[in-house]
This record gives structure tokens, C-alpha cells and sequence, in this order.
């Protein structure tokens, strides 16, 4: 896959957008395993940094963030603008991460 430019900001500088191809997104659905779920509640009891659940949390976000580039690569962007996650839980146990943004194809000033 080429690489892909991505920014929160909504523009990139140092380049000028020729083509706006429209907002994609890449989403994952996860769950927490009974066992992760045990674990990190053991772990929440001695309090500070929960590592079973952030490791979770970055898993879902690296999965949606792939998600993104390949839906941009889909529709022939070389770049994302304005590119931001949101997260919701669907059931218990059970959340949605979503990466979103607008595809652009971008050439250098």
C-alpha cells in the first residue's frame, strides 16, 4: 500500500489539496475476553495504569486506523484530513472504535 498522509488539522502543510474524495472511515467492533476481564478488574483493584485494558484499546484503535487507510487507498486518496476516533459501546463488554476523516489527494506546494 503507498503511504498514506493523515492529519487531525484540516489541512496538510506543505501541500495543496486537489480532490476532495469524501469522508471514509474504518471501523472494528471488539469484545473483552471473560479472562481479560477478570484480569483487568484484578488489576483495577491495586489501582494506576490498567495495561490489559489499554492494550485493548490500542489494539481497536490500530485495527480501525488500518481500516481508514485501506478505505482511503479504496478511493485513491494520498492523504486524510481531519481525521479523528470515536468509540461507543455497543452491548456490554462489547465496544465500536471508529476512525474517520475526509480523503483527499494532495500534491506538494
Amino acid at each position: 500500500m503507498e503511504i498514506i498522509l493523515v492529519t487531525t488539522a484540516n489541512n496538510l502543510e506543505g501541500y495543496f489539496i486537489t480532490k476532495q474524495l469524501g469522508e471514509i472511515r474504518g471501523l472494528t467492533v471488539r469484545s473483552r475476553s471473560i479472562f481479560g476481564s477478570i484480569a483487568g478488574q484484578l488489576q483495577s483493584l491495586a489501582g494506576g495504569e490498567l495495561s490489559m485494558f489499554m492494550e485493548l484499546c490500542e489494539k481497536a484503535r490500530g485495527e480501525a486506523y488500518k481500516h481508514l487507510l485501506e478505505h482511503a487507498a479504496a478511493v485513491g486518496a494520498n492523504a486524510i484530513v481531519a481525521m479523528r476516533y470515536d468509540a461507543n459501546e455497543v452491548d456490554n463488554h462489547i465496544t465500536e472504535v471508529l476512525a474517520y476523516g475526509t480523503a483527499v489527494f494532495v500534491e506538494r506546494v
